[in-house]
């Protein structure tokens, strides 16, 4: 039989005390290519061997020895050496003088079933040695590949285990800062919020935000935020209870509930935060951060149960954004009249109804005459939106639009009253193609890129002559974007429509801005035309404004005039139009007569002054 390389280098014991047997022996192993040979004659000589390798078991190939070796328990010694914890059994060949050959079967004389020890009769048959030395050492590879497999199979157990008890573990809890997670967290806050409500317990919710996150993110890298996350994290464990409900709800956005706390506690609580965050300094290399925190507080109202987590949540948030906008780095407590919360709750309300009616065409236009205070000519017509309500009452502007801007839908709401306007000029008759409308437009519309490009199309796609439409815009709006909204008038303007400034003088660069503002109309902002005739400064300021648009070459526009001693004023101060309830309201249709007797509305009855609803 051919011994393997790799068995050729293991070592072989032969424990035998007569010397010729053991001669014998190692010169037969050593013609067959078993080199490694070492004889012991006793018992205490092979342990003597074995002992500098007890880490390396695996350098043992088999022992040979001779059962009745001095100073030796071969049996004790078989059944400790051939049973090994680590895979590395150690095969034994045992000569004995009592005839006994063969593998150990049955668990007699000592031995265990599965031990590797076979026996052999002397003298010694070495040709059937070499063959018992092939196959034990072949067992004691196939054993030691069975115990690796075995192994490996509790360890991928043990691994199976350990990743799911991590992932169960990041099912409720956040990676990077081991804080509960929001799912988990709102879970837990639900069974609060009950056990609170039925015992009329106090308590609050911080929501806790970093301020100006992302800039340490964009500066240092999301490594370094993260950094910062947990060093934040670990600042307000310290001064948490251990039994407070802790949570990551954001990128750098934590939520704290405080049970059976009073309102002053939770104030006093939430300022130590801050103020600890905000002493404290982050070092990144050589640069030092100073980082603070924005509070938002909501407070568990016992009069007033609160049952969903999300209504806490988002109370504490709100808080928590009016903090933010007061300066950051505060405490704020969440309060019903804050003007942001009641900008939501108007949020929350219109939005749907916006949609809707953007969806099932609820929007309607109305018109409103602009007079010429020469001859009484109706210039154009203003054209203002009106929105459908739940129960089709109609919807004030005034509603509805504030929460278009807020909430983003206010292009699509510009876009479609574009839309409706030129298809209400192309589908007038003949004879009315001297009509011409004026279209409010929204204060961040010269933001929406499609803008030129949709009344570019359908100005195309309608034959309407582009000098028929004027767009308003208010000077506030316009001087936010100064730049961007004057090359955009400038483009439009060079489709051939016209631009008229609304609510001129509102601002306080109103002359600076209009000697390069490209418009056509300039409209006087209302506040100086309702008291027009006591006052003597709206007076002054009016005829300025006339006298100045004049030189400019811009035609002015008088809003909101509801008295015939206001219309006399105007024209006396040299205005060219006017437009206001005393010359008509906003209606579903155009006037049947293009003219207005101005001479009749100035001598006819005073009429009670009405204000006019503008988009």
């Amino acid at each position: 039989m051919i011994i393997g390389e790799d068995v050729k280098e293991k070592i072989i014991i032969i424990g035998e005390h007569d010397k010729r047997i053991a001669a014998e022996i190692s010169l037969y192993l050593s013609e067959h290519g078993l080199v490694n040979i070492r004889i012991a004659e006793d018992g205490c000589k092979i342990y003597e061997i074995l002992r500098p390798l007890y880490n390396e078991p695996e350098q043992i190939g088999l022992i040979i020895v001779n059962e009745e070796l001095p100073q030796c328990q071969v049996n004790e010694m078989c059944l400790t050496l051939s049973k090994n914890e680590d895979g590395y059994d150690i095969p034994f060949i045992v000569f004995n003088s009592s005839n006994k050959n063969g593998l150990i079967h049955a668990q007699n004389d000592n031995y265990h079933v599965n031990n590797l020890i076979h026996f052999m009769s002397q003298p010694v048959n070495f040709s059937e040695l070499l063959l018992v030395i092939s196959f034990q050492l072949i067992m004691r590879h196939e054993r030691f590949l069975l115990h690796k497999q075995e192994e490996r199979l509790i360890n991928e157990l043990a691994e199976r285990k350990i990743v799911d008890a991590k992932l169960k573990y990041l099912v409720v809890h956040d990676e990077l800062t081991s804080l509960l997670n929001r799912q988990n967290f709102e879970r837990q806050l639900r069974l609060i919020l009950k056990r609170s409500n039925m015992l009329h317990q106090n308590g609050a919710l911080l929501f806790i935000d970093i301020d100006r996150f992302s800039l340490i993110n964009e500066l240092e890298g999301f490594d370094i935020g993260d950094r910062l996350l947990v060093d934040v994290v670990s600042i307000i464990r310290k001064l948490a209870d251990k039994e407070n409900l802790f949570a990551r709800i954001g990128s750098d956005e934590f939520c704290l509930f405080l049970e059976n706390k009073t309102s002053k506690d939770v104030k006093q609580f939430a300022e130590k935060i801050r103020k600890a965050v905000y002493e404290s300094r982050f070092f990144i290399g050589d640069v030092c951060y100073s980082i603070s925190l924005s509070v938002g507080i909501s407070a568990l109202n016992t009069k007033k149960a609160v049952y969903h987590p999300s209504e806490l949540i988002t109370r504490a948030r709100q808080a928590c954004n009016m903090a933010k906008e007061k300066g950051r780095n505060l405490v704020w407590e969440y309060n019903e009249k804050d003007i942001k919360v009641q900008e939501r709750n108007r949020d929350v309300f219109w939005v749907p109804l916006i949609r809707k009616a953007l969806l099932e065409n609820k929007f309607f236009l109305v018109f409103q005459p602009v007079v010429d205070l020469t001859d009484g000519n109706i210039s154009h017509y203003e054209v203002l939106i009106r929105m459908k309500g739940l129960e089709n009452e109609v919807v004030s502007p005034a509603d509805f639009i504030p929460v278009a801007e807020r909430m983003g839908l206010i292009h699509k709401i510009d876009l479609w009253v574009i839309d409706q306007s030129i298809n209400f000029l192309a589908a007038l008759p003949t004879n009315m193609s001297n009509i011409s409308l004026a279209v409010n437009l929204s204060s961040v519309a010269f933001q929406d890129e499609s803008l030129l490009p949709t009344i570019k199309e359908k100005l195309e796609l309608s034959w309407v002559d582009a000098n028929r439409i004027t767009f308003e815009i208010t000077e506030t709006a316009a001087v936010d974007n100064f730049e961007q909204t004057r090359n955009m008038i400038t483009k439009i303007r060079a489709l051939g429509c016209k631009f008229a400034l609304d609510d001129f003088g509102a601002g306080f660069c109103s002359f600076n801005y209009l000697k390069t503002f490209p418009v056509d109309y300039v409209k006087i902002d209302g506040q100086f035309i309702r008291n027009l005739i006591n006052d003597e400064t709206d007076q002054v300021l009016v005829k300025s404004m006339a006298e100045i648009a004049t030189k400019l070459g811009k035609k002015t526009i008088a809003e909101f005039v509801e008295t015939p001693e206001a219309i006399s004023k105007l024209r006396e101060m040299g205005i060219n139009m006017a437009q206001g309830y005393i010359f008509g309201k906003p209606e579903l249709t155009l006037l049947s007569n293009n003219t207005i007797s101005l001479v009749k509305l100035m001598n006819g009855p005073h009429k009670t002054p009405s204000r006019e609803v503008k988009n």
